[in-house]
């Protein structure tokens, strides 16, 4: 699966009212690896920046007079996304000015809302934390991840982040194979296939017995990662599993 973690920031809170895009930026994940590929960019909204926006992002008129305007860049960024799950923190608010911004270039450029799966991972959050705070910070706090350059809203920075908080709240294992994908995409064998027979004549193992303590301990883990996955921690599921 390819997906596409984004942000943006903008010049203000409603398009209706003319507000306009002044960042993207995207991640690429694979199979739910990061690839290093990414998507950034500024724009000049061809307008003012609100003064209450200015103080979450920072980014001013004058920075922006000089950047490119969303049409120069659209064809380049719709490449990018094409064919990706687009995962976005509070999805209605981006998807929203993602699609007013196509819709003032014209109907053929159509919407991100019709042409892409969108996972919005505020809406995942709030099924797996309800009633607790699921802004960004405090899922960076909930998880462990480091956030500690985020003195200002990025749009590029943010969804680094976001990607973070998504692989740790739908798992954090990435992979349970041992493959990793070459240039080609195509997996290959981790160490390039260089394995060791083990000998049949190695003495036995000796398995080592969990401790009362450590199984209590363990068990207490289980029920933590059960709360915090909305039951859906998979050695639960196994334990109840009439097999």
């Amino acid at each position: 699966m390819r997906q596409i973690i984004l942000d943006t920031e903008t010049t203000g809170l409603e398009p209706k009212e003319g507000h306009r895009i002044i960042e993207i930026g995207g991640v690429e994940l694979s199979c739910r690896r990061r690839t290093g590929r990414t998507f950034h960019c500024y724009l000049n909204p061809e307008r003012e920046v609100d003064k209450g926006a200015l103080k979450i992002h920072g980014l001013s008129n004058e920075f922006l007079s000089d950047k490119p305007r969303f049409i120069e860049i659209a064809e380049e960024f719709l490449a990018f996304i094409e064919g990706a799950e687009l995962v976005i923190h509070n999805a209605p608010f981006d998807v929203g000015f993602l699609d007013h911004e196509l819709c003032l270039l014209g109907s053929k450029w159509g919407k991100i809302s019709t042409d892409c799966q969108v996972l919005d991972t505020l809406q995942l959050a709030r099924q797996r934390h309800p009633g607790q705070k699921n802004n960004l910070d405090a899922l960076c706090k909930r998880y462990g991840i480091d956030n500690s350059r985020r003195d200002l809203h990025g749009a590029l920075l943010d969804a680094e982040i976001l990607a973070g908080v998504y692989l740790a709240m739908t798992g954090g294992q990435v992979s349970l194979s041992l493959h990793e994908y070459g240039d080609n995409g195509l997996p290959s064998r981790v160490g390039g296939g260089n394995y060791r027979p083990v000998s049949a004549e190695r003495a036995s193992l000796t398995i080592a017995r969990a401790s009362r303590e450590e199984r209590m301990a363990h068990d207490a883990r289980l029920t933590a990662i059960d709360k915090a996955s909305g039951g859906a921690c998979l050695w639960r599921q196994l334990d109840s599993s009439p097999d």
